[in-house]
């Protein structure tokens, strides 16, 4: 009986272990035909990007002019030393990314992360080789990219690996991708070659039977010409052929050790550039492009969709981002519709709107900014109080110390499929609204505003900034800083004819109701009307001044009916700015 026993305990085992082979296999994201797939059929990849994880780009880190992440620890040292530097980056790569990231970018709804690498986490520099041609390895970047997958694993999300910074940098635009003019970029040597196919032959290998693992994107925007005469970041070049002979090389190298995993190719030109890229030469590849500032119109990607249907490969939109929660929700539309995965770039940002969460800046750390602008009239900071500074600014990146940009989050999944808003704010009545508190949603639900998305790629000319102040919020209401003190910091400004905007209001009470509402008069007499959602409007009429130093009061009555209820601010004329308004019971 005890030999019958085991026999079938055996079996059992086998069994357990037969299946769960069987199901890791089919788990990895794979091509199929025109789409991507995994065990349970047509895999969307909705992921975010960890953009200024381990290759921090300058403008999140507010420098002046182009300055990439090697002369960003030229910079530290020079203030702090070398060794605090070292321990400002061990801080910051150790607190940008926990695992309580991993589990709430999972509870925000997407499926994959994103991992942009720089190359030196994982070997050293060149220059920096103990023996000439040698390959040597980091530990770092292993260490980090493990530590994450194992929480990708565990709370089942993909993870897809994006060498941003390749050895010597891939592109002209140096501070995407840490390239130093002063030595020798990735196209212009061939030990840089040799140190990028191994880098991911070593990851390949490491990776190879992860089945959360989503794939290798194996180099991020190459922005380099090939070609005499043409646009120097490679947007027009014709053949790419000396980006395809490397890729081709990758691909093999890769194919020696993992045979599981997609290979996503990005073009030439900030990933968009695929002449002389195609045919696939693997059945595992993804053509990867990025989208950036431009009118949401199938107009837009039908070349990579011809592309598509020509060669019969999957397409994946790898980073978009960078403008207004009413741009990310047409865009995505236009991907999911057209059964294009997409990534949001970028997670993290300190002192910014444009990112899913945000992070509390540091006001030491604008002293280390002014003085990389203008080392001249801005004094060194002090070493001690810049160091505290770059430390509180690493400790400020863990999520407990962060922020989610709501609206931001709602324009990604939510407001992709919906018109309908929600409240930003609770709103009780009676009580003080404040201006900036309007509705979540899409344009021409929760607000109209003259300008909300920047375009400036399609349409040419200038960037336009959609949100004229910068704050608060990412739509095209222009929010700025309010003088008032008796508000909360933040007013709508820059009001042009026309515009208005929407708040879902909490009534306890039915009744007649005072509104007495805190703004800037400008230049012009302004007009606004003020209208509940049974129909009942005033109009009210804001004086002019002439200085635009005294906020006033102006106010009206109408009636509210109990419970949750709309409202709608209409600025027939502008030329003022709103702070808050206070909405009472009438005696």
């Amino acid at each position: 009986m005890k030999k019958s026993m085991r026999f079938i305990s055996i079996v059992i085992v086998i069994y357990f272990i037969t299946n769960s082979c069987i199901y890791n296999k089919t788990d990895f994201l794979r091509p199929e035909g025109k789409i991507i797939v995994n065990n349970n059929g047509l895999f969307l990849i909705r992921a975010i990007n960890f953009g200024n994880w381990m290759v921090q780009e300058s403008y999140m880190m507010k420098t002046h002019g182009t300055f990439p992440q090697h002369k960003l620890k030229q910079l530290y040292t020079d203030i702090v030393g070398e060794e605090k530097m070292k321990l400002f980056y061990e801080a910051w790569l150790n607190n940008f990314i926990t695992e309580e990231d991993v589990i709430y970018i999972k509870e925000l709804g997407f499926n994959t992360i994103r991992l942009p690498m720089h190359y030196n986490l994982f070997t050293p520099p060149i220059e920096e080789e103990p023996v000439k041609g040698q390959i040597t390895w980091v530990d770092k970047g292993f260490e980090l990219t493990d530590n994450l997958l194992e929480w990708c694993n565990k709370h089942e999300i993909y993870l897809i690996l994006d060498l941003h910074a390749a050895p010597g940098g891939q592109g002209k635009d140096a501070n995407i991708n840490d390239y130093d003019p002063g030595k020798p970029a990735l196209w212009e040597s061939e030990e840089n070659k040799a140190k990028t196919v191994a880098l991911w032959q070593k990851l390949a290998q490491r990776y190879a039977n992860e089945p959360w693992i989503g794939g290798y994107d194996i180099i991020n925007e190459t922005n380099w010409s090939f070609e005499d005469g043409k646009h120097p970041n490679g947007i027009n070049d014709t053949s790419n052929s000396e980006i395809k002979k490397l890729f081709t090389r990758i691909t093999q190298a890769i194919w020696e050790v993992d045979r599981n995993h997609i290979i996503f190719i990005e073009g030439n030109g900030w990933a968009n550039n695929f002449n002389g890229l195609t045919p696939p030469w693997d059945k595992k590849i993804v053509y990867s492009f990025h989208h950036y500032w431009q009118r949401n119109r199938v107009e837009s990607i039908q070349r990579f969709i011809d592309m598509r249907d020509q060669f019969d490969v999957p397409l994946w939109m790898g980073e978009a981002g960078e403008n207004s929660n009413e741009w990310f929700a047409e865009a995505i539309w236009l991907f999911e519709n057209n059964n294009i995965g997409w990534a949001w770039w970028p997670y993290k940002k300190f002192d910014s709107r444009t990112s899913l969460i945000e992070v509390q800046s540091v006001e030491d750390y604008q002293k280390i900014l002014d003085y990389q602008k203008n080392p001249v009239d801005n004094r060194k900071p002090d070493p001690d109080a810049a160091f505290n500074a770059l430390m509180q600014l690493a400790e400020n990146h863990k999520l407990q110390n962060c922020k989610l940009n709501r609206g931001y989050h709602d324009a990604l999944f939510r407001q992709v499929y919906s018109d309908s808003t929600l409240a930003y704010a609770e709103n009780k009545i009676p009580g003080r609204i404040f201006a900036v508190d309007y509705d979540l949603g899409r344009v021409d639900a929760a607000y109209s505003d003259t300008d909300f998305a920047n375009y400036f790629i399609s349409d040419g000319g200038d960037r336009v900034a959609y949100n004229l102040g910068g704050l608060y919020r990412n739509d095209g209401v222009d929010i700025s800083r309010s003088s008032d003190i008796t508000g909360n910091g933040f007013c709508v400004s820059d009001i042009e004819d026309g515009e208005w905007l929407k708040y879902t209001l909490k009534i306890d009470v039915a009744g007649s109701y005072e509104f007495i509402f805190k703004v800037l008069p400008g230049h012009l007499e302004a007009e606004m009307q003020v209208q509940a959602a049974d129909s009942n409007f005033s109009i009210l009429t804001i004086p002019s001044q002439e200085f635009e130093t005294d906020w006033i009061q102006v106010q009206t009555k109408l009636n509210l009916q109990e419970g949750i209820h709309s409202l709608h601010l209409t600025f027939n004329t502008g030329d003022f700015k709103l702070g808050y308004f206070d909405v009472y019971k009438s005696l």
